[in-house]
């Protein structure tokens, strides 16, 4: 199905072709979202994998930042070009290890992931009791630091019934972000933006805030807009039209193509101004 049509901006929501050669051709990294972004149904596209391997071929780092548990993440970690996949919004990275397996990072300590994790748990069995039709994701299994209730991946929640879960969350203290599949709920100060920050520094030593006009994102829903508001080269797939009525700040760029033909489109920008 695709989307409704993009509204018309002075300043956001611009074609590629508004992207300045010279700002692409500056990039050092380019952070992207996964789900609906790099995927299409469930799995990434060949033209996105593609765009991936060019966008690292070409001396770019790559990181995927993701709402998606570390226990999903873990088989593309080496399968996928990527530096390393930021999961669970920013709480746990993933980087390929020298024997083919992954090596885990955390933000929090154990101790503290443990007393969060069982908090989190009553209020996953509460969201359940109390709220008609919501139920827990089913990649739940993988998750450490966070809880995701199912809103459009394998049932439809109504966005009453959406909010209904924000609010509960919140009302217990958590952070809650819906993404295009997906309500997480998770204790902690983590977020995609400080998933970003923190990896720079993790990975390359650096201070992402320093050289932020030197990176780009690419994402498609609502817990995309702070990257949008952050990254001066944010680009939503087209399929970011589906969120727009409730983004606060919108990717100031945005493809022609929807998921991962429209991520396809922003890597290719980027290559062709190099």
């Amino acid at each position: 199905m695709s989307s409704p049509p993009l509204p018309a901006s002075p300043h956001h929501l611009l074609p590629l072709t508004r992207w300045p050669a010279d700002a692409r051709a500056a990039l050092v990294g380019v952070f992207t979202d996964i789900d609906d972004t790099l995927t299409t149904d469930g799995a990434i596209t060949p033209d996105a994998l593609k765009a991936l391997a060019d966008l690292k071929a070409a001396g770019l780092a790559v990181v995927a930042i993701t709402g998606r548990p570390v226990g999903w993440s873990l088989p593309f970690v080496n399968s996928w070009p990527v530096d390393a996949i930021v999961a669970e919004n920013g709480a746990v990275a993933l980087r390929p290890a020298a024997d083919g397996g992954a090596e885990k990072r955390y933000q929090q300590d154990a101790a503290t992931r443990a007393t969060n994790f069982a908090r989190m748990q009553a209020v996953l069995a509460r969201i359940e009791r109390e709220i008609p039709g919501a139920g827990r994701a089913t990649d739940s299994p993988g998750r450490e630091t966070d809880i995701a209730i199912d809103h459009s991946e394998f049932v439809t929640l109504s966005d009453d019934t959406i909010a209904r879960v924000v609010a509960l969350m919140r009302g217990e203290g958590m952070h809650a972000t819906v993404s295009s599949i997906h309500i997480n709920g998770w204790y902690g100060d983590n977020d995609k933006l400080e998933g970003a920050r923190w990896i720079v520094r993790e990975l390359w030593g650096r201070t992402l805030d320093d050289e932020m006009d030197r990176w780009a994102y690419v994402g498609d829903s609502t817990n995309d807009q702070l990257m949008f508001r952050s990254f001066a080269h944010s680009i939503g797939v087209a399929n970011v039209a589906r969120f727009v009525p409730q983004l606060e700040h919108l990717p100031r760029y945005v493809t022609q193509g929807e998921r991962g033909a429209g991520f396809a489109q922003a890597a290719h920008a980027v290559l062709s101004a190099r």
